[in-house]
């Protein structure tokens, strides 16, 4: 069937007719746009001001911040961490107030509500992290000790390897690498035994109840005081502690000038070996155990023979 040429002209005038609807709509859409951006023209280059700003300022705030961690800190990862951390603390002020210069109020407020939230949700699945950096933070700035350094924490002794933002590395003495968490190492006592430089050497000893003790005491502070890398400037000290089971028991103390563990091992076995020598020399006994039997029950002290074969295990009178 063929239509005639005036039942088609209607829709087509129709179709025309949407599409400059169309048409004008749109141009009005991007004619207001475009007035609205002329409007807030001047926000935004505020805004745009502002961020290089801070920008600007975030750069300056982190190489000042830079420089003063190099200072309190010595570790180049704790500076460039502070440091970051500060610029980013900048730059975000200027975000939120460049925002702001835009009438931007509600993302603002909506943006500092979800990083308030997000942080705690943060700060609850990372804790021990965030309290072992901290902690190796304050490490750092307080400077307890360095690399190189013998220290004695946690129960484990030897030289500190690296000090890094989780947890610090200590080689102990018989090789092993032991990483202990800053915060552990922060929260519990720690001995520094290399920051004074020198190291005090305790020595028990004991002489046999027959013997002279101020010639004891003399002849083990003389012996002592032969050591070539003893601290002169610090004095031989030798005091007498208790009554032992066969011994009168003494302390002898002298210090060394201390850079390694070995430095304490040498000095301490060559003051041992010195003592010992001395008191050969001079007739003084340094005496084994000694255990008092009494056969006739008449030695004040004693112990019965028969008492003693019953701890040993043997019968009397057996072979």
């Amino acid at each position: 069937m063929i239509r005639s040429q005036d039942e088609v002209a209607p829709d087509t005038t129709s179709a025309v007719v949407d599409v400059e609807a169309a048409l004008s709509d749109a141009w009005a859409k991007v004619t207001d746009w475009t007035h609205g951006v002329i409007e807030s023209l001047p926000n935004l280059l505020a805004a745009l001001v502002v961020l290089l700003v801070f920008l600007g300022l975030g750069t300056v705030v982190r190489n000042v911040v830079g420089r003063i961690m190099d200072r309190l800190a010595h570790q180049p990862e704790v500076s460039r961490v502070v440091a970051a951390a500060a610029y980013v603390a900048v730059l975000g002020i200027g975000i939120v107030l460049a925002l702001g210069t835009l009438n931007l109020d509600k993302t603002v407020t909506s943006l500092l509500a979800g990083a308030g939230i997000l942080g705690l949700a943060l700060g609850f699945a990372f804790q021990d992290i965030a309290e072992n950096f901290i902690a190796g933070v304050v490490l750092n700035v307080q400077d307890q000790f360095s690399e190189g350094d013998i220290i004695e924490s946690n129960d484990y002794m030897g030289m500190v390897e690296r000090v890094q933002l989780r947890a610090t590395t200590v080689r102990t003495f018989q090789g092993q690498r032991v990483l202990i968490p800053n915060a552990m190492v922060f929260k519990n006592p720690l001995i520094n035994f290399s920051e004074a430089g020198r190291r005090r050497i305790d020595i028990p000893v004991g002489v046999a109840y027959g013997d002279d003790l101020e010639k004891a005491r003399r002849v083990a502070i003389e012996a002592v005081e032969t050591l070539d890398y003893r601290d002169t400037t610090q004095p031989v000290d030798l005091f007498y502690e208790e009554f032992g089971d066969s011994s009168i028991n003494f302390q002898i103390r002298f210090w060394i000038s201390f850079s390694g563990q070995v430095d304490f091992l040498r000095a301490r076995s060559d003051a041992i070996m010195a003592i010992k020598s001395g008191f050969d020399r001079e007739g003084i006994t340094i005496p084994f155990p000694i255990r008092t039997l009494d056969f006739g029950g008449h030695v004040v002290g004693g112990q019965g023979l028969a008492g003693a074969l019953r701890e040993s295990g043997a019968r009397p009178g057996g072979a």
